[in-house]
C-alpha cells in the first residue's frame, strides 16, 4: 500500500471516531431526565390552598356547611381544682360531738342546778347541814364551768367552720345539711374556681363547665359560694362549685373551667369535626371555590361543649369543611412535601 492510501486509510478512521463520539452524545443528552414539573397550585401559590376534584371530594366523603353567625354567651376561662374536703368532714364530726358533750353539760348542770336549790332551802331551815349544802353548791358551780366551756366550744367550731369556708358551706356543717352529707358521701365533689388575674363579675355565676380529665362530654358545675381564699398559684377572684361525683373529677386534680360573663356575643358554631390541629393552632377549610379550599386559623377560647367550639373570627356566610378537614390537611402536607424535593 503506497503512503497514499496509507494516509487516507487513516484519515477515514478518524472521521469514523468523530462521529461515533457525537453519536453517543447525542444519545446522553436524549436519555437525560426532562425538566422538573411545576409545583401544584398549593405550592406555587398560597400554601394553605388545597385542590381537590368533585371526584376526589365525593371519594373522602368531603362535606361543608354554611356558617351562621348567632349570639351565644361569652365565658372566661378559669382554673379548677378538686378540693379534698378532709377538713370539712372534721369540722363536721367536731362540730357534732361539741353538740353532744353540749347537751350532757346542760343536762348535768340542771340536775346540779335543781340539788343546790334543794339544798339551800334546806340549809336555811336548819334541815341540812351546811357541809351538804355547800357541796352541792360546788358540784352546781362547777357544772355550770363546763356548761360555758360546751357552749364555748360549740361557738368556736361554728365561727371556724364559716372562716374556713363561708356563711353557706359553714352553716351546712353546722347544721349537716344535705349539701355537706352529699359532700362527705362524695356524691358531689367540691371544686373551687379561681378566674384569672384582673377578672370580674358582676355577679356570681350559677354554672360553670369543666374539661373532663377522661370523658366524652364536658362536666356541669353547680355554683355553691363565693370562696374564701384564691388560689395561691393565680391570685384571681375564687369560686366553689360542685360536680357530681361520677363525673370523672377526683380530689387534687385541676382542670380548666369556662365561666359564662353574663355577656354574649355573635360568633358560629364549629364542630369539633371540622377543627384540624397544625403547628400548635387550630384551622378549619373554607371553600374558596368549586375545587379550591383554604385553610384558615381559629381561636378555640370559647367551647359550648367538649371539642366544639363558637368561634368569632369566621364570616357569615362561608363555607366551612365538616367532614374530611384532615384529608386536606393531608393533600397540603404532600403538596409541600413535593414542592420540596422539586426545589432540591
Amino acid at each position: 500500500m503506497s503512503c497514499q492510501q496509507m494516509r487516507a486509510v487513516a484519515a477515514l478512521r478518524v472521521a469514523l471516531l468523530v462521529l461515533t463520539i457525537w453519536g453517543g452524545a447525542v444519545q446522553i443528552g436524549q436519555a437525560q431526565p426532562a425538566a422538573r414539573s411545576q409545583p401544584t397550585d398549593s405550592a406555587a401559590g398560597d400554601p394553605t390552598m388545597v385542590k381537590l376534584s368533585p371526584e376526589q371530594q365525593k371519594q373522602v366523603g368531603l362535606q361543608t356547611t354554611e356558617l351562621i353567625v348567632e349570639p351565644h354567651p361569652e365565658q372566661f376561662r378559669a382554673y379548677g381544682a378538686v378540693l379534698d374536703i378532709a377538713r370539712v368532714t372534721e369540722l363536721t364530726n367536731s362540730y357534732a360531738n361539741a353538740q353532744a358533750q353540749l347537751q350532757m353539760a346542760q343536762a348535768r348542770f340542771d340536775v346540779a342546778r335543781s340539788a343546790f336549790e334543794r339544798a339551800k332551802n334546806l340549809a336555811q331551815s336548819a334541815a341540812l347541814p351546811r357541809k351538804d349544802a355547800e357541796a352541792a353548791e360546788g358540784t352546781f358551780r362547777a357544772e355550770q364551768a363546763a356548761l360555758t366551756a360546751a357552749e364555748s366550744q360549740v361557738r368556736t367550731l361554728a365561727a371556724t367552720a364559716q372562716q374556713e369556708w363561708g356563711p353557706l358551706i359553714g352553716k351546712a356543717i353546722v347544721e349537716r345539711s344535705p349539701t355537706v352529707v352529699r359532700l362527705i358521701e362524695r356524691e358531689r365533689f367540691l371544686v373551687q374556681v379561681t378566674l384569672q388575674p384582673g377578672v370580674t363579675l358582676a355577679d356570681p355565676p350559677r354554672t360553670a363547665l369543666a374539661q373532663a380529665p377522661a370523658r366524652d362530654a364536658n362536666i356541669d358545675l353547680q355554683y355553691l359560694s363565693p370562696a374564701t381564699r384564691t388560689d395561691a398559684r393565680i391570685q384571681g377572684v375564687s369560686y366553689f362549685f360542685t360536680a357530681q361525683g361520677d363525673s370523672g373529677l377526683l380530689p387534687g386534680m385541676n382542670t380548666t373551667v369556662y365561666v359564662p360573663s353574663g355577656k354574649t356575643y355573635d360568633g358560629v358554631f364549629v364542630e369539633d369535626t371540622a377543627i384540624v390541629r397544625w403547628q400548635g393552632r387550630s384551622w378549619v377549610y373554607l371553600r374558596v371555590g368549586p375545587e379550591a379550599f383554604k385553610r384558615h386559623p381559629i381561636s378555640t377560647d370559647q367551647p359550648v361543649s367538649d371539642d366544639d367550639y363558637v368561634v368569632r373570627d369566621l364570616p357569615a356566610g362561608a363555607e366551612i369543611v365538616t367532614r374530611g378537614a384532615q384529608v386536606l390537611l393531608s393533600e397540603e402536607a404532600k403538596s409541600e412535601l413535593r414542592g420540596n424535593a422539586d426545589n432540591d
